[in-house]
């Protein structure tokens, strides 16, 4: 399918709505689209993604902003009718070629409303046959826009549903708003939001990436880092029986253990296979990650501190601790500690840790992480982000099914 994205400007423009663009442009990509953007301004960021652009599309055109300002007193300007068919021309050839053309803001925006009458012209006349109006703003419900909005045409079309166009808005409060202002429905108007590139987002290398991907981190939660090397003296069954009991109750949780086998001491490779073995007998092969798996020589302190960066927890089930400098990550990087109760690391996080001990039942230990958790209201926030507004969660479960509805 080929898909047209229509907007004022798009990137390297900064702005929300530019940004939305390109995340939608790179994942009809990938979901095997052809991708074109039309704008008034911008560059192509990527060699597959053509951007065609036509200078009076921009909100900022010295012809455009003139005729705003007679336009903003609520006088229609001699010349408007002229700038409207040039825009026209312009886009007819390129949504002739269109499948689907989704159109940014720009039917309920009153930066460029010459751009708007061309395109509610084009869509009249049919061209092209299926148009998606997507509204993150709504000129007429904004009190500062109030004095440069008038009765009647053409201020009355930015508070109009097009007939024969499909209605999207970001939020649900849009939803009422759109619905109440252009007498729509609210069951014949979508909602879609933006997203968030989490791994982009936090800054993560692209090993650290790879990880995030590999392991599905991305609707994980909670997840709990325990960031030490392959020792006996970890007590790291202990954490597979915790995250065992956690698991029962939240089947999204995982926990990632960082390091490889102690390198001084050929017992430990021994213990590590035992570890493994316990793991699968728990069937927690999905839900615990040694990243020994696939860096036997461990990974990089950037990696490290990308992985502080996504845990929500630290746990440490350490036996015997000379000092503790997980914690002193744990600090720095906003995370609640778990860990037992010995004096290196009570010195440390005083009376801020829950701790426990080693013969400390693995369901009591697990019941306290997701007691504390879910009293954290940044914690319940972090969750909802990861559960609906990761791009590829807003792409497979909004925007594909649209675009599949319009086969």
């Amino acid at each position: 399918m080929r898909v047209t994205l229509l907007h004022y400007a798009a990137p390297p423009v900064i702005g929300g709505v530019e940004a939305v663009m390109a995340r939608q442009a790179n994942y009809f990509l990938k979901a095997g689209h052809q991708v074109v953007i039309l704008a008034g301004r911008g560059e192509a960021w990527d060699p597959r993604i053509p951007v065609h652009i036509i200078s009076l599309m921009d909100s900022r055109h010295p012809q455009i902003l003139a005729i705003k300002q007679i336009l903003d007193q609520g006088i229609i300007p001699e010349n408007l009718d002229v700038l409207v068919t040039e825009i026209e021309k312009a886009l007819e050839p390129h949504l002739r070629e269109t499948d689907v053309l989704i159109a940014h803001n720009v039917a309920t925006q009153h930066k460029n409303l010459p751009l708007t009458i061309a395109l509610q012209l084009l869509i009249q006349r049919g061209i092209p046959q299926r148009a998606i109006l997507w509204h993150h703003d709504l000129a007429w419900t904004a009190a500062r826009y109030q004095g440069e909005l008038h009765p009647g045409w053409p201020w009355d079309l930015l508070r109009q549903a097009w007939p024969g166009t499909i209605q999207v808005v970001v939020s649900e409060a849009r939803r009422l708003e759109w619905s109440q202002l252009s007498g729509l429905p609210l069951e014949a108007i979508y909602v879609i939001p933006a997203g968030i590139e989490q791994a982009e987002f936090l800054g993560l290398s692209n090993e650290s990436k790879t990880i995030f991907d590999r392991f599905g981190l991305a609707s994980a939660m909670p997840i709990l880092l325990c960031p030490v090397r392959i020792t006996r003296r970890k007590n790291l069954e202990q954490a597979l029986h915790i995250m065992s009991a956690l698991h029962e109750q939240l089947p999204a949780s995982r926990l990632i253990i960082t390091g490889p086998p102690g390198a001084h001491n050929p017992e430990n490779l021994a213990y590590y296979q035992s570890l493994l073995a316990l793991r699968t007998t728990l069937g927690l092969e999905t839900a615990v990650h040694f990243l020994a798996e696939d860096y036997p020589d461990g990974v990089s302190d950037i990696v490290i501190a990308d992985l502080y960066r996504l845990a929500d927890a630290l746990l440490l089930t350490s036996r015997e601790e000379g000092f503790g400098i997980p914690l002193l990550e744990a600090g720095l990087s906003r995370l609640p500690i778990f860990c037992t109760e010995i004096p290196p690391l009570r010195a440390i996080a005083q009376d801020d840790a829950f701790y426990f001990q080693p013969e400390t039942l693995p369901e009591v230990i697990a019941h306290a992480i997701q007691e504390r958790l879910e009293r954290d209201p940044l914690y319940r926030v972090r969750c909802r982000v990861r559960l609906n507004f990761s791009w590829e969660v807003v792409y497979q479960r909004q925007i594909a099914p649209l675009l599949e509805g319009l086969c």
